[in-house]
């Protein structure tokens, strides 16, 4: 996104989310792209969501870049790291710093991962919905200081628009259940993910630059992040030129 005024920043992002959500769209293209505008908007370095199941388990739907997914699936595996913490207490985990004693006995095998790809602290806030959370919203530090109250308004207003962005898909299909569309989610990701291996290996490039390449074949074509990622395991990614972000 190119470097504007911080008001016009802020305008720009809450306008492309808002559009995205009154039309057809993808929800896990949607939370990649909320990702994305975190590192944008806030003063972190990257940002994940994690969704909440029916039975109390925790998946994660979309991440900024792949090492922070692979960094949220290990939490994950090892059942610890701020995004588990605030979806299970319901509250907010607020500039945990990675370097302190107490955040190694709160997370033992999470704090020395994170601490090895740069992160310093890292914050999440809860995906409420009517008095349940739904999900996580994980942003990470790399430089020391920790966020101050605007920036945490504005993580939580963040975290709220991805809310919107699941129940919304939920809305489109009729369904009661909350946990119901995440189960759905989390089957789009499964296909996007197999998608995005298959085209990274056939063009020798890294996963993120598959997801772009994925992500700008939707948009010129009009379809769904999953609809490509379907076409790529059923045709082949022989079609799909590689895309790289811009950086």
């Amino acid at each position: 996104m190119p470097e504007l005024p911080r008001e016009e920043r802020f305008a720009a992002v809450f306008a492309e989310l808002s559009d995205t959500l009154v039309r057809d769209f993808d929800v896990v293209d949607f939370l990649h792209t909320l990702t994305e505008r975190c590192v944008d908007l806030l003063d972190v370095a990257a940002a994940g969501v994690l969704l909440g199941m029916p039975h109390g388990q925790v998946v994660d739907a979309a991440a900024s870049d792949d090492r922070t997914r692979a960094l949220e699936l290990s939490g994950l595996e090892w059942d610890e790291g701020p995004c588990r913490d605030c979806y299970y207490t319901q509250v907010p985990v607020c500039d945990v710093r990675l370097d302190t004693e107490a955040a190694g006995r709160r997370w033992p095998r999470f704090t020395p991962r994170a601490r090895q790809l740069g992160y310093t602290s890292v914050v999440a806030a809860p995906l409420h919905w009517q008095g349940q959370v739904i999900g996580a919203l994980n942003l990470f530090r790399d430089r020391r200081g920790a966020l101050d109250g605007s920036q945490l308004r504005l993580a939580q207003a963040l975290a709220n628009i991805a809310t919107l962005a699941v129940l919304q898909q939920r809305a489109v299909y009729e369904q009661t259940n909350p946990f119901t569309q995440t189960q759905d989610t989390l089957n789009t990701r499964v296909v996007v993910e197999q998608a995005k291996g298959c085209l990274a290996q056939h063009h020798g490039t890294g996963m993120d630059e598959a997801l772009a390449t994925m992500r700008v074949h939707a948009l010129r074509h009009r379809l769904s992040l999953a609809g490509v990622a379907r076409q790529i395991l059923d045709g082949g990614p022989a079609g799909l030129a590689p895309q790289y972000p811009e950086h």
